[in-house]
């Protein structure tokens, strides 16, 4: 995973930015936002950049006002990529930040979730998030995921999926280029008992749906308003 693609257009983090706040949730820092009040909560699992990125707050928010209780964990403890760090490569930094350890770590979220009155759960995973997201799915651990322009995710991975998933890919993308694409997309039409969908964006690049450039806006746009409508269908 390491490589330009992965990590162009890196954004600035403001710990600042959202409309919502941080607390402590599951044993870790997340950006949380919406109404306590809701039964449904969405997981935004992020990239390497981790939780502080303005766009991901910025969908957090967006996918708040739908109506959903969302969650942006710090799966990095403070530590997300920092490509400016010549000492500490990708290649370095993801051993200490697997997406093993992000599951892990998701299950005393949705633990503290479901002892707060939340019923139903989604999980959005975006790039490195993605695979946590696919790992969720496979032991039914949330109701419906949607993987945005996944790196580390299998063919094997899609096949053991047990809940409804909608995979979100870009047409320029060597994590998951379209051949792969293609083949989650026939193994999914294959699974009957589970819903899935699987599109690709034309002209865009892996990453594109939170690290968009001004030329991508347009389509990451879509791609939000299609994140969201899979889990008004499947969540709520």
């Amino acid at each position: 995973m390491s490589g330009p693609q992965c990590c162009a257009n890196p954004p600035t983090l403001d710990p600042s930015s959202g409309a919502g706040r941080v607390e402590q949730l599951g044993g870790l820092d997340a950006y949380v936002v919406g109404s306590q009040d809701s039964k449904l909560a969405i997981l935004l699992l992020s990239d390497v950049y981790g939780y502080e990125a303005p766009n991901l707050r910025k969908l957090a928010d967006k996918v708040a006002a739908a109506g959903f209780y969302v969650v942006v964990p710090d799966y990095f403890y403070g530590d997300p990529y920092a490509p400016e760090n010549p000492e500490r490569p990708l290649v370095v930094w993801i051993k200490d930040h697997g997406t093993d350890k992000g599951f892990e770590a998701t299950k005393p979220i949705i633990k503290a979730l479901k002892s707060k009155g939340i019923s139903k759960i989604g999980a959005a995973g975006f790039c490195w998030g993605a695979k946590v997201a696919v790992e969720l799915a496979k032991c039914e651990l949330i109701q419906a995921a949607v993987l945005l322009h996944p790196a580390f995710v299998t063919l094997d991975d899609i096949k053991e999926v047990k809940v409804p998933i909608a995979v979100l890919g870009a047409e320029i993308d060597r994590f998951s280029p379209l051949e792969l694409l293609e083949q989650f997309e026939e193994v999914l039409a294959a699974k009957s008992e589970v819903d899935g969908f699987v599109k690709i964006y034309p002209k865009t690049s892996h990453g594109w749906t939170i690290r968009y450039k001004v030329e991508d806006e347009a389509a990451a746009m879509e791609a939000h308003s299609d994140m969201i409508q899979w889990f008004v269908k499947f969540v709520k």
